[in-house]
């Protein structure tokens, strides 16, 4: 590379949207263009990062364009009970997209534990995924009332002495759903608390209604049975992926209880595994067809995904257009 100009289009081109931003920080290399160029960056970091909670803030509108803004807001957690739009609440298929693009990233740079931390907040959320189609919405708490509660409805009520077995939530999963069921009437920062650590509980709790209940009360039942049918083989395959090798690799990485990174090898090793033991669910086998020739470096992720959301779900390019930007801004 001859000039400094070289290196910092080398960077946007990797997506390496931190190190760029820190590079040209001081404004020494860019003058005039700094401010828009450190603007891209961090917003494409936080992007790239999954940092949903932030997605278009309002002090990046200067600096970064609006159709970015949007794409983005899409998939964000809306952080007050009244916010619009929903974001993430209204469907989960754009952050999925978005996350399938953060996949393929995160594998050409190398970065393993980045790579396994966002297929873990996938396994988290596919059952909400799954069950978005029937809800209408991605599970908002401002209208998920009317889909779980009624008479002969398990949803978030306590379960009386000696019944626990009438309902095979756990009890955190429990507290969540109750918690759900008001939480739209709560100030923001109790709604935030809700979204940090019961939201992904009530979508693991949607999924065993539709995948490992033993005993469906009407949040099951009240549902027509072809689309309960139907429900029950996207949960069960949204389910089993979360007991997968490749989402055990979190409990290895640094984002999870250990100190060791999994290698690019471990990683396609588990994911083998993980396609071979979905494959024994009819969905998953119909899913996977073909994965050894998909060129996602994950073969037949997006595949999977789409079966579960049952409408075809393809890596985003909102961070490839981030950096395509990037470069044209450097000249």
């Amino acid at each position: 590379m001859e000039t400094a100009r070289d290196v910092l289009t080398a960077l946007a081109r990797r997506r390496a949207f931190g190190d760029l931003e820190a590079l040209v920080a001081d404004g020494t290399l860019l003058g005039g263009r700094t401010a828009r160029v450190a603007g891209l960056c961090a917003f494409g970091q936080r992007v790239l990062d999954l940092d949903a909670e932030d997605f278009g803030m309002p002090e990046e509108s200067g600096e970064v364009p609006k159709d970015l803004l949007d794409r983005a807001r899409a998939s964000r957690m809306p952080q007050a009970p009244r916010e619009r739009p929903r974001g993430a609440l209204a469907s989960l298929r754009p952050a999925y997209a978005l996350l399938l693009e953060a996949i393929a990233i995160r594998w050409e740079r190398r970065e393993m534990a980045a790579l396994v931390a966002a297929v873990h907040i996938a396994s988290e959320y596919l059952a909400l995924l799954a069950w978005e189609p029937v809800l209408g919405h991605a599970g908002d708490p401002a209208l998920i009332g009317r889909s779980v509660t009624g008479p002969g409805s398990r949803f978030g009520v306590p379960v009386e002495p000696g019944a626990e077995r009438l309902c095979d939530h756990t009890r955190p999963e429990r507290s969540a759903c109750e918690r759900t069921l008001r939480v739209a009437k709560e100030p923001p920062p109790g709604w935030r608390a809700y979204l940090d650590r019961q939201h992904s509980q009530v979508a693991q709790a949607l999924g065993d209604c539709a995948a490992r209940c033993r005993t469906p009360c009407t949040v099951m039942s009240r549902l027509d049975e072809d689309v309960r049918a139907d429900l029950v083989e996207r949960c069960k395959l949204a389910v089993d992926f979360s007991d997968t090798a490749l989402v055990r690799l979190r409990h290895a990485a640094p984002v999870g209880h250990g100190f060791g990174v999994p290698s690019p090898e471990e990683v396609q090793t588990a994911w083998a595994r993980a396609r071979a033991s979905l494959r024994h669910q009819p969905l998953g086998r119909a899913a996977l067809e073909g994965a050894e020739n998909d060129p996602y470096p994950l073969p037949g992720f997006p595949a999977l995904v789409s079966a579960i959301a049952t409408t075809e779900i393809k890596p985003d390019n909102l961070l490839n257009e981030v950096s395509v930007r990037l470069v044209d801004v450097l000249g």
